[in-house]
């Protein structure tokens, strides 16, 4: 970790080659007036919206729906089979298929709604959930669906040749329209305001004791939740279709499952705080840090650390965006290098769109995670098997 003091508050940076836009933004972090402490970015970090992907911000009182993202919620959750490698190649394409069949992915829905297990109950006409309410009925057709980009189902094996299943999406369409619409409504309070954040920053907030923010924060957590009920039912596709060619096993765990794109009240250097984290995951207990498309993933153990606000990497990161890598890539020698590593892609997006997710374009994980080496301790180490993309 090195420290960038150039702005009012200092930048913590556990990346290494972090972009020159990315700090521009991390720099416009640094100088927001209500920021508490400093600004910490992850070793992940890379350019995104406002705020960079791999971002943790602590702000007095204010919420910054930007500093959150448009995929409210996404995460991902692991299960860990109790199968060992030797009896799952056999059926890995039978189990895949059923996936593939079981999960809409991309701008693919259910065509019927799906059951929420009460988790909208009293959402409809409630006026504390007015997006939610609005986009209700569309979110039934949602659940238990992969976005597309970096979102997928992979089949893992763990250093005992165990294998894991993992699967990583978020909260969908519900999650954007509630994104889009309170960043909206915050870049119109802080023009009426004459805020003194600048426009051009992208990071318009609201008063956290607000109406404003109240009802952002309400449908956030809603949406937190739909993205966990999301990946909870992906993963019981992936189980049925481990019970129909393997039969019914006893779990060696529960699922693990954790979120990146979320802001909460926590305490932090005695002050309570709103704690946003942008592509980054709370390192407190069991975290799970995929790396890219055929590269390794890791379950780990957070340490707390509290420069980075108890906060750890989410992923890889990205070592060039989706256009420069589909455009300057070579599709046919990630695809060769995946078959030589006996690495099943099903899906993959269309014509060579899916090399944009492929290890060269992301950040190396072992480089990574050697970087936070002070933020989160490896348990163990994934090696992927077979990788289901939208």
């Amino acid at each position: 970790m090195h420290v960038d003091s150039a702005e009012r508050l200092p930048v913590k940076i556990w990346a290494e080659d972090f972009e020159e836009g990315a700090l521009a933004q991390a720099h416009n972090l640094a100088n927001l007036p209500f920021v508490f402490k400093h600004v910490a970015i992850m070793s992940d970090g890379h350019l995104g919206f406002g705020m960079p992907i791999g971002g943790v911000l602590a702000t007095t009182n204010v919420v910054v729906p930007s500093a959150v993202g448009y995929d409210i919620g996404c995460g991902v959750r692991a299960w860990a089979t109790s199968v060992q490698v030797e009896e799952v190649l056999p059926v890995r394409d039978s189990i895949m298929q059923q996936v593939r069949s079981a999960i809409p992915v991309g701008f693919s829905w259910h065509q019927k709604p799906q059951d929420d297990a009460g988790l909208f109950y009293d959402v409809v006409g409630n006026a504390s959930f007015p997006i939610i309410s609005a986009n209700h009925d569309k979110a039934l057709l949602q659940l238990g669906t992969m976005g597309q980009n970096n979102h997928f189902v992979e089949l893992q094996k763990d250093e005992n040749d165990m294998v894991w299943a993992m699967v990583h999406s978020g909260s969908r369409n519900l999650g954007k329209q509630v994104a889009d619409h309170y960043n909206k409504v915050a870049v119109q309070l802080n023009a009426k305001w004459h805020s003194a954040v600048p426009k051009a920053w992208e990071l318009a907030f609201l008063p956290l004791d607000s109406e404003e923010g109240q009802l952002y924060m309400a449908e956030m957590l809603l949406c937190l939740a739909f993205a966990k009920l999301n990946r909870q039912r992906m993963m019981e596709a992936v189980k049925k279709a481990f019970d129909h060619e393997l039969g019914a096993r006893e779990l060696l765990t529960e699922d693990i499952d954790i979120h990146h794109n979320y802001a909460q009240l926590e305490n932090h250097f005695g002050k309570n705080v709103v704690v946003h984290r942008k592509g980054a995951v709370k390192a407190i207990g069991t975290v799970l840090i995929p790396g890219s498309m055929g590269s390794h993933s890791y379950i780990a153990e957070g340490l707390e650390n509290p420069d980075s606000f108890k906060s750890c990497s989410h992923g890889a990161g990205r070592a060039m965006g989706r256009k420069a890598a589909i455009r300057d890539l070579p599709d046919a020698s990630q695809a060769e290098e995946m078959r030589e590593r006996d690495i099943k892609l099903y899906g993959g997006g269309r014509g060579n769109e899916w090399v944009a997710e492929s290890k060269l374009s992301y950040k190396d994980i072992d480089s990574v995670m050697a970087n936070q080496a002070d933020l989160v301790q490896p348990i163990t180490k994934l090696t992927p098997l077979a990788v289901l993309k939208a």
